[in-house]
């Protein structure tokens, strides 16, 4: 059974940073691409970042260069460091599987003053 289950979401002022950690079960997590997604209030899912198999990552425009993806394959686990955070960034974020198209349960982000 594929599990994905994200944590270390909260409240970040604005100029904060927040590490997101994804650990993935029932998978052999060293071959997968993996995703962040995230769904602001009243917008659709969009994609965050990805990473791959090899640790090729791609990021949108709005978050590139104050995010980072990463992935630990001993832990099983991908993380997306994200900094400067904007009231813009809050949102659930998701962590995604898109070979198999599994979801996590998603994690809070907001950033308010």
């Amino acid at each position: 059974q594929v599990r994905l289950m994200e944590s270390g979401g909260g409240l970040v002022q604005p100029g904060g940073s927040l590490r997101l950690s994804c650990t993935v079960s029932g998978i052999v997590f060293r071959f997968a691409e993996l995703d962040w997604y995230r769904q602001a209030p009243g917008k659709e899912r969009e994609l965050v970042a990805r990473i791959s198999s090899g640790g090729t990552t791609n990021y949108v425009d709005t978050v590139k260069g104050r995010s980072t993806i990463s992935r630990d394959n001993a832990e099983n686990t991908v993380y997306l460091q994200m900094n400067s955070l904007k009231p813009e960034d809050t949102a659930i974020y998701y962590c995604h599987l898109p070979q198999s198209y599994h979801w996590g349960q998603g994690t809070q982000v907001t950033v308010s003053s």
